[in-house]
């Protein structure tokens, strides 16, 4: 187990050996790697540590832990466990120690310690409607690193700014801080506070609060808990790992037997105020942008959580087609940021959801622009053959002879009424005339 002292000088040289790290990485065999712009990079010590050996990630993750009993129960019995560390001064992690091949790994991602607002990232201003809604559930999805947190806690910043309200939050580990405004934070970290988020979740409806933000909604029971919340007036914001609006509300009915589906679709519209789906990507000139598919709620919306999707009626047509109430799909998103030259050609088509439908915007845009939508060029027409009746004309203008060719024969044949008869008494014909 390391000082905490040498702890904190690893760190802090780390957080210096690139700009804009986001990522410590921590794996034996390898050495020390920061991400930085989404891409990893090692960083070496003196004396080098060229691969971390299975002894040396130990002593790391044991410093991380602190004694923790609960995370080091954890750490043993289910292979992995969450934690939050805070280097004085510098920066917050959240942090994932994990056991892969008996050995131990250590991924540790930096925390902002200040809160951007809606503005700040860039976020549409429908956003901004969503810290205003008064009950329901509004889930934010996406993979891991997606920046799902730093949204909601943007909205959770604006909800702080203008509303004087009670806000519980359940999470794992507590990433953003929420420093007194207008509205009073009770922040519960799983582990430390509450065992799990269906447990925290029951206990927070006696806790009197008027939104409540659960870290992930990871089973059954914690569903079914946040839709409890919602249906008696509180607001509730989740996250899920879903790649789109559409499978996040069908992972949801998924996780419900076949018999209580057609409850929780009817429980579900009524209750899903919006679904917020994101993607980074890499920006031009370095640097990542997200990518937002936005889902509110609509008359037709609702149809399709209670009935299901159909052939005329999907999650993304829908969606599509309700881009002036701020909803979008990430393809419209993501042609707009290749539209503002934000994204290149490549990273669109990649990370769209519909390759043929963000193939055509993509001309669409070039088109309009005056660029080449094809990679054809250099074409040349060949000379087409002169036909050969020209080539005998211009033979018989100059009283030349006409060489024989196949066709040529052929035709001659047929204009004499076939081929030649030989001379025989058969083939003499014997005109008479009608008065012999």
């Amino acid at each position: 187990m390391l000082h905490l002292f040498h702890l904190e000088y690893i760190l802090g040289k780390l957080m210096n050996a690139a700009p804009d790290v986001s990522d410590i990485n921590m794996t034996v065999g390898h050495p020390i790697q920061v991400e930085s712009g989404g891409q990893l990079m090692p960083v070496y010590f003196q004396p080098e540590i060229r691969a971390l050996t299975p002894y040396q990630t130990e002593a790391l993750a044991l410093s991380l832990l602190r004694g923790d009993r609960h995370l080091i129960t954890t750490l043993l019995d289910q292979g992995s466990c969450d934690l939050s560390f805070n280097l004085e001064n510098k920066a917050r992690f959240r942090v994932n120690i994990f056991s892969q091949q008996g050995r131990y790994s250590i991924v540790m991602r930096k925390l902002d310690n200040y809160i951007r607002s809606v503005e700040d990232l860039g976020l549409p201003p429908i956003f901004l409607n969503m810290a205003k809604e008064k009950n329901g559930i509004i889930l934010v999805t996406g993979a891991t690193g997606t920046g799902k947190t730093t949204s909601l806690a943007a909205i959770l910043d604006e909800i702080n700014r203008s509303q004087a309200v009670h806000v519980v939050t359940l999470e794992d580990p507590v990433e953003f801080i929420h420093m007194p405004k207008m509205s009073t934070f009770n922040q519960r970290e799983l582990g430390t506070d509450f065992r799990t988020f269906s447990e925290g979740l029951r206990s927070a409806l006696r806790q009197a609060p008027k939104v409540i933000l659960v870290g992930e909604m990871r089973d059954r029971e914690t569903v079914e808990m946040a839709l409890s919340a919602a249906e008696t007036g509180h607001l509730v914001f989740s996250t899920l790992h879903t790649v789109d609006t559409g499978t996040t509300v069908n992972r949801i009915i998924g996780l419900f037997d076949h018999d209580e589906e057609k409850l929780i679709r009817v429980r579900l519209a009524d209750s899903i105020r919006w679904v917020v789906s994101q993607r980074l990507m890499p920006k031009i000139g370095g640097g990542r942008v997200a990518a937002l598919e936005v889902m509110g709620s609509s008359l037709l919306i609702k149809d399709i959580i209670t009935n299901g999707e159909t052939p005329d009626k999907t999650f993304y047509g829908a969606v599509e087609s309700m881009r002036p109430l701020g909803f979008q799909t990430f393809d419209q998103h993501i042609l707009d940021l290749f539209s503002q030259k934000v994204i290149n050609e490549e990273t669109a088509r990649t990370f769209s959801s519909r390759k043929n439908i963000m193939a055509r915007g993509i001309d669409t845009l070039k088109a309009a622009a005056g660029e080449s939508i094809y990679d054809i060029n250099d074409l040349t027409l060949e000379e087409p053959e002169e036909p050969q009746d020209t080539q005998e004309s211009q033979a018989l203008s100059r009283h030349e002879d006409v060489p024989d060719t196949p066709a040529r024969t052929a035709d001659a044949r047929i204009r004499s009424g076939g081929p030649p008869q030989p001379a025989g008494p058969q083939s003499q014909v014997v005109r008479r005339s009608f008065t012999d």
